[in-house]
């Protein structure tokens, strides 16, 4: 199992967007074969960092995820909607692997 941790800068005044796109992007995952762990927002501390992780069964299987996400109209709605707004300012990309 791989999971993806990713670290976003947020436009706090934005927050509602991001909210939305988090929200499709857990269906989204699952859809494709993978599972969500959710999204993690601001609370105390930091008001423009939120964090979401999910899992998929190997590498291979994000990989195709990644292409297949690519052609999809609903993942491309997702990204549209993140581009329009401007909810997003940077994200970060880390791959884990479970302790066994």
């Amino acid at each position: 199992m791989i999971t993806i941790h990713l670290r976003y800068e947020i436009d706090p005044d934005r927050i509602e967007d991001f909210e939305e796109y988090g929200r499709r992007w857990v269906d989204l995952v699952s859809r494709f074969g993978g599972s969500h762990h959710g999204y993690f927002l601001p609370s105390e501390g930091d008001s423009d960092i939120a964090y979401a992780l999910f899992s998929f069964p190997s590498l291979a299987a994000y990989e195709r995820y990644r292409t297949d996400s690519m052609a999809d109209p609903d993942c491309q709605e997702a990204f549209e909607l993140a581009r329009r707004t401007k909810c997003i300012k940077r994200y970060e990309r880390r791959f884990l692997r479970p302790l066994n």
